[in-house]
C-alpha cells in the first residue's frame, strides 16, 4: 500500500464531516479507521453499541438507523461526503423483508437525505451480486446488470434495486459513485459473512466445490473507495476485484496458513441439492438459520469471472494485493483476535 499515494480532497475543512453508514461492519469499520488515520472528521451511525476498535474514540457516533429518516437527516448536518456501507447480507429466504427494508428502502432514505442536506458526493457500496453472477462463458463487467435469468440470490436483487435508487439520485442532481466488490476478505467477527471462510478453514471443514469467484482484500476496497470519493470521477460504477480464484485454492491457502488440514471432500451439485433441502426442512422445524440454502449452494458451484480493468484504467497507479498476501495477513489478525494456536 505504501507505493500508492491517495490524494485527499482539500475542500473538506472546519465542520465538514464525512458520514459513514454501516460503520460497525467489515468494510465500514476498516473505512472509518482509515479516515481517522488521515485526520478526517468522521460521523458514524450505530444501532446497538459503539464498537471498541482502534480509533473509534475519535469518531462522532450517532445512534440511528437508515430506516429512521429523522435520525438519518440529523446525522447529515454539516456532512459533505457520505459513504453508504450499511446493508444486510443474507441468503436465507426467510429474511426477504429485512433485505428489502434495509437494502432498498434504506438506500432510498440515504439518497433522499443526501439530496435534502446538499451533500457533495455519495459513495454506495453495492456488490457484484447486483451485476448478475450466473453467466456461462461471460466475463462480468460494469455494463451488466442483475436479471431474473442471471440472479442467484434475493440479496443480489435487493442490491440491484438499491443501485437504482442511487441512479435516481443522480438524475436529481446528486454526485454518486457505486462500487461493486467481489467477496471481501478481512478480519472481523468470523461467525458471519465472508469472515466465516477463515473459521471453517481453521475448524478443518472437509468439503470443497469446483466453483470460482472473485475476491478482494478489505484494505483494497477501502483504498479504492477513498480514492474514488476524493477524485473528480462521479456518476460511475466500478467492480473491485483483485483476482478470480477457485474456492478450493482459497480454502487450501487459508488452511496452510493456519497449519490445518486442507478440505478433501468434493461437493457435487447432487450433494449440494440434497443438503440444502435437508437444511430447509431442519430449519422449518427448529427455527434456526439453515447452514446452506438453495442460493448459497448455487453460488458455491458457479464459476464467475469479474473484469477489474475499469478501475485500473482510471487509476493506473492503483495496485491490488495478491490474495496470498491478504490471506497471510488476515490469518495473523485472526490468530491474535481469537488467541489461536
Amino acid at each position: 500500500m505504501e507505493d500508492f499515494a491517495i490524494q485527499h480532497n482539500s475542500s473538506l475543512s472546519g465542520n465538514d464531516f464525512i458520514l459513514v453508514t454501516g460503520a460497525t461492519g467489515l468494510v465500514g469499520s476498516h473505512l472509518v479507521q482509515s479516515l481517522v488515520q488521515q485526520g478526517k472528521a468522521v460521523k458514524a451511525l450505530y444501532r446497538k453499541a459503539v464498537p471498541q476498535y482502534k480509533g473509534a474514540e475519535k469518531i462522532e457516533w450517532i445512534k440511528g438507523d437508515i430506516i429512521d429518516i429523522i435520525s438519518l437527516e440529523e446525522a447529515m448536518l454539516d456532512v459533505k461526503q457520505v459513504y453508504h456501507c450499511a446493508a444486510i447480507v443474507s441468503f436465507n429466504p426467510k429474511e426477504k423483508k429485512a433485505l428489502n427494508d434495509t437494502n432498498i428502502e434504506g438506500t432510498a432514505n440515504v439518497v433522499n437525505a443526501c439530496l435534502n442536506k446538499g451533500v457533495d458526493k455519495l459513495l454506495f457500496v453495492s456488490s457484484v451480486s447486483a451485476l448478475g453472477r450466473i453467466r456461462k462463458n461471460e466475463v462480468i463487467t460494469e455494463q451488466m446488470n442483475w436479471s431474473e435469468e442471471t440472479s442467484n440470490s434475493e440479496y443480489g436483487r435487493t442490491k440491484f434495486f438499491a443501485e437504482m435508487e442511487v441512479w435516481r439520485g443522480v438524475g436529481e442532481g446528486l454526485n454518486c459513485i457505486v462500487v461493486n466488490p467481489s467477496i471481501i476478505l478481512g478480519s472481523s467477527d468470523w461467525s458471519k459473512g465472508s469472515a466465516a471462510i477463515f473459521k471453517n478453514a481453521y475448524k478443518e471443514f472437509p468439503w470443497y466445490t469446483d466453483g470460482v469467484t472473485g475476491f478482494v482484500d478489505v484494505l483494497d476496497v477501502v483504498k479504492a473507495m477513498v480514492l474514488l470519493m476524493d477524485s473528480p470521477v462521479t456518476n460511475e460504477r466500478f467492480i473491485l476485484n483483485a483476482d478470480n480464484i477457485a474456492y478450493r485454492d482459497l480454502f487450501n491457502v487459508i488452511a496452510d496458513e493456519f497449519g490445518k488440514q486442507r478440505p478433501q471432500k468434493k461437493v457435487t451439485p447432487t450433494i449440494a441439492a440434497l443438503v440444502w433441502r435437508l437444511e430447509a426442512v431442519k430449519a422449518a422445524f427448529s427455527g434456526a438459520k439453515p447452514l446452506l440454502t438453495k442460493e448459497t449452494a448455487r453460488t458455491a458451484q458457479a464459476k464467475a469471472y469479474f473484469d477489474n480493468s475499469k478501475l485500473l484504467t482510471h487509476f493506473p497507479g492503483f495496485k491490488y494485493q495478491s490474495f496470498k498476501e491478504s490471506v497471510a495477513r488476515i490469518c495473523c489478525e485472526f490468530k491474535e483476535m481469537y488467541s489461536l494456536d
